[in-house]
Parts: C-alpha cells; structure tokens; sequence
C-alpha cells in the first residue's frame, strides 16, 4: 500500500478488479464456446488445422495493436493472449481427438 492509498481505496480497487475479473472470465468461456464449435468444424482435418500457427501470429499482432490503441501494455496483452491461445488449442486438440498433443499430423514430434 502506498502513502497516497490507504485501507478504504484498497478496498474499492479490488472490488473493482474482482468485478473485472467476473467480466473476463465471461468473455473467455464465451469465446470457449467458438472455440469448441471450431473444433466440430476441423473434424477430420489433421492437427495442423488445429494449431494454426499463422492463424496465431495474426491473432497476435491483431490484439498488440488493439493493445496499444488502447492504452494498454502490448507486451502484457500478447503474453496473455499466447497463454490462453495455447490453453484453447489443447482444449481443441482434446475435443478434435488428438491426446498425443506433442506430435504434429504426420505422427513425428515438432
């Protein structure tokens, strides 16, 4: 806690971050939902399809700019985003029926 901040500031902050944080874990479950939806989509398809690493750095670079237009640490947002990214493509993998996630669609390791 800081000299300018006391008990009652800190109190409203992180009520204000829980409320925050009830926000996004929303919007992630939403976007779970597609997630899963785009895995009945790429039955059939190999793992490639899946993992989709250009699909990622277009994803990527998309939500640094978003970052940095608002005001946000792009560094933050990409590490985050990468995080999650690579949660929903195992949870993709599982649902797409690939439980040998270290193996790419020829049966050989990356």
């Amino acid at each position: 806690m800081t000299e300018s901040t006391g008990p009652h500031e800190m109190t409203d902050i992180r009520r204000a971050i829980d409320a925050l944080d009830a926000r996004i874990v929303e919007l992630i479950g939403e976007r779970q939902r597609w997630v899963e939806r785009a895995a009945v989509a790429k039955r059939g398809q190999d793992t490639g399809a899946v993992r989709a690493p250009a699909r990622v750095e277009q994803v990527i670079a998309k939500v640094r700019a978003l970052a940095e237009q608002g005001g946000s640490s792009p560094a933050v947002v990409e590490a985050s985003y990468r995080a999650m990214i690579g949660a929903f493509i195992e949870l993709e993998l599982r649902q797409h029926g690939d439980n040998d996630t270290g193996r790419t669609d020829t049966g050989r390791p990356d």
